[in-house]
């Protein structure tokens, strides 16, 4: 029987280990049902991800959470994200940091999680249509990157735009089994900061990323 409410999700978030209350609140707050296809909103409660368009899934609302309690985002950071998609956590990471930026490389996803983030009354998200793997230099430095598509090393533009001291949060693979991992920006290098979990993501693609 589908849940009913963002409580649930909150359940399964503190059941995966989320103890960061910023995030359980953002979970709690934010709808997941305003962020997915119509056909999908009866299992919008559900701890599982959700198809949506061109072959693509939304991430696990546990392991979203986990990334974000990883990355860690404070109320006045300059966040990037990656992969849009329908927005909601995007929605999410711009509930915990002060402005987000969001590629998305496919425009129909991009308008969706828009008007989706405006009837939510996100106020604080952009989201841009063009290739991730190239980040957004015209925005950068950001505090925290959050990459929701798989390749097996993070992108060097991405690296190069993560502010010093800054958190980015990636899974590392080829796009099916992958091991999400927290890096910290010290001394102008990636250093590997903790095994976030591990996940089966779409890829990455782009000039950085896997060739389409």
């Amino acid at each position: 029987m589908p849940s009913s409410a963002p409580d649930d999700l909150v359940v399964a978030c503190v059941a995966a280990g989320v103890t960061d209350e910023r995030v359980l609140e953002a979970v709690g707050t934010i709808p997941r049902a305003d962020f997915v296809p119509a056909g999908e909103r009866g299992r919008a409660y559900d701890d599982v991800p959700l198809p949506i368009a061109h072959g693509q899934v939304t991430t696990q609302p546990s392991l979203v959470a986990r990334m974000l309690a990883a990355l860690a985002p404070a109320p006045r950071d300059a966040a990037l994200e990656v992969g849009t998609g329908y927005g909601w956590q995007t929605a999410l990471l711009a509930r915990l940091a002060g402005r987000v930026w969001s590629v998305e490389r496919f425009p129909d996803l991009a308008a969706a999680a828009r008007t989706a983030l405006l009837d939510a009354g996100v106020a604080n998200a952009v989201v841009v249509v063009g290739d991730g793997s190239l980040g957004l230099p015209a925005h950068a430095p950001f505090d925290a990157v959050l990459v929701a598509a798989a390749f097996p090393r993070v992108p060097p533009p991405l690296a190069e735009q993560l502010a010093e001291g800054g958190r980015l949060v990636q899974p590392l693979g080829h796009g099916g089994s992958e091991e999400v991992v927290l890096f910290e920006k010290r001394r102008g290098r990636l250093e590997r900061r903790a095994f976030v979990g591990g996940a089966s993501f779409v890829r990455l693609y782009g000039e950085h990323g896997f060739a389409e």
